[in-house]
């Protein structure tokens, strides 16, 4: 590979940019950031600008979004190599164009991560693991809500907002399901099952009363007939709202103790993950989700494929091995 052919065809193209096209000095700054970007990832591929394959293009996409890039950033990424590799095909500097026929960033779906069901029943548990090591007189409730939202997670793959704001009325605890307001203010039927509606029950009971009637600070304590009067499901100490901050730490700490570090979204995919890898059909995961479009749950399209994939071989007389 010859890094100087590099430097030539990034100084070539920044002249056509600047002297044909006009464009500003901050956009051949943009240019000239992108290329030298994917430049670089070339170069550890013992290829140059004028020697990628579609491949290339591709895996350093991909490699953008693994490293938490937005989608937005890579689709401008793209662009620049778009407008690169055709000033270069009509210079005829080269004779295929690696970016040709590669969608738009907008269009990836990038497999969310989720726990493994190990790890699922490890991070479920651990609200009760830390109350039985502190002892302290609010740790019972404090576990027990903890435990319960955990599992409504879990359960119903809700997102953090939809947690923090779910009330009392949506909870249809014998009917085994609950009403969830999701995005665009869209409603969904949520079922739960034995595990949450068992864990939401010991919550309901005991824990919630207690952190209703918890301290509360000067500033608060006239408001103690509202706040003990939360229309809210999932309460704090005194009958306050939880912040989206307080359910990422607890969701954070319950995990530790797999060895993951996971989110609230984490749940909400372990939920999606863990029922297709069980044969549920899209549909039947995109109703849960709350998702509007299938499109979007077709994300988990592989793991589907891959349990059918699994079945087929198992029990198809013509996939055996002979």
């Amino acid at each position: 590979m010859d890094l100087e052919t590099n430097s030539h065809v990034l100084s070539s193209f920044l002249d056509y940019l600047r002297i044909e096209k006009g464009l500003a000095v901050l956009s051949i700054s943009a240019y000239t950031t992108d290329i030298c970007q994917f430049s670089e990832f070339l170069e550890k591929r013992k290829r140059s600008l004028l020697t990628s394959r579609r491949v290339d293009v591709r895996d350093f996409l991909q490699q953008l979004f693994s490293h938490q890039v937005d989608g937005r950033s890579v689709g401008r990424k793209l662009s620049a190599l778009r407008h690169l590799y055709r000033y270069l095909l009509v210079d005829k500097k080269i004779e295929h164009d690696p970016t040709l026929n590669i969608e738009s960033p907008k269009q990836w779906k990038v497999l969310p991560k989720a726990l493994a069901r190990d790890e699922m029943e490890a991070t479920l548990a651990a609200p009760l693991t830390r109350h039985n090591a502190a002892h302290t007189k609010d740790s019972a409730a404090l576990a027990a809500r903890d435990r319960a939202m955990l599992e409504v997670f879990y359960a119903g793959a809700l997102r953090v907002s939809e947690i923090i704001n779910a009330k009392l009325e949506d909870l249809k605890l014998e009917a085994g399901y609950m009403l969830v307001r999701g995005k665009g203010d869209k409603e969904r039927v949520v079922p739960l099952g034995r595990s949450a509606q068992d864990a939401l029950t010991q919550y309901l009971g005991e824990s919630r009363p207690a952190l209703a009637a918890g301290k509360r600070s000067g500033a608060s304590a006239s408001l103690a007939a509202h706040t003990t009067n939360s229309p809210l499901l999932f309460i704090a100490r005194g009958g306050r709202k939880l912040t989206r901050q307080r359910v990422w730490q607890m969701v954070r700490a319950a995990s530790a103790g797999s060895g993951r570090a996971a989110s609230p979204h984490m749940l909400r995919h372990s939920c999606a993950t863990h029922m297709v890898e069980n044969g549920a059909d899209l549909r039947t995961v995109q109703t849960i989700l709350g998702h509007a479009d299938i499109s979007t749950t077709q994300v988990y399209t592989h793991l589907a494929l891959d349990r059918l994939r699994t079945v087929y071989q198992k029990h198809h007389p013509r996939a055996k091995a002979r």
